[in-house]
């Protein structure tokens, strides 16, 4: 299972948003894996670029909670100042990808950030 956890500038195009995915995918040498999901925190959930790309991606659109997030902002790789003065996390991104994919996830990378979006991958392992 893959959550990626986005945050971005208010009434960024999903089209931004898509072409910022696809750059973090493609510097961690991936592809989509599925089940996906997409996952932002509350401050962002009317974004409609976000929920339009998720739409596009044939993903789950996910708002997790602010307790979830600041749950795991402690296994985070960044910390943004921009971020913390916002939300009071770390990484937003990160967070959400984090409480999306579930308590054993882990990030693949730090945070991705171009044109404004920040894009982080979180994977789920199946363990046999």
């Amino acid at each position: 299972m893959m959550a990626i956890g986005i945050g971005c500038r208010k009434g960024t195009a999903p089209e931004v948003i898509l072409a910022v995915i696809t750059e973090a995918l493609q510097k961690q040498g991936i592809g989509i894996s599925r089940p996906l999901v997409i996952a932002t925190g509350g401050i962002k959930a009317d974004e409609e670029g976000i929920r339009e790309a998720a739409q596009r991606l044939l993903a789950t659109f996910v708002v997790t909670t602010d307790e979830a997030m600041r749950a795991v902002a402690i296994r985070t790789l960044t910390h943004s100042d921009v971020s913390f003065s916002y939300t009071g996390l770390p990484s937003l991104s990160e967070a959400a990808a984090l409480a999306a994919a579930g308590p054993t996830a882990r990030l693949i990378g730090p945070r991705h950030v171009s044109q404004g979006v920040a894009c982080a991958i979180a994977i789920l392992e199946n363990r046999a």
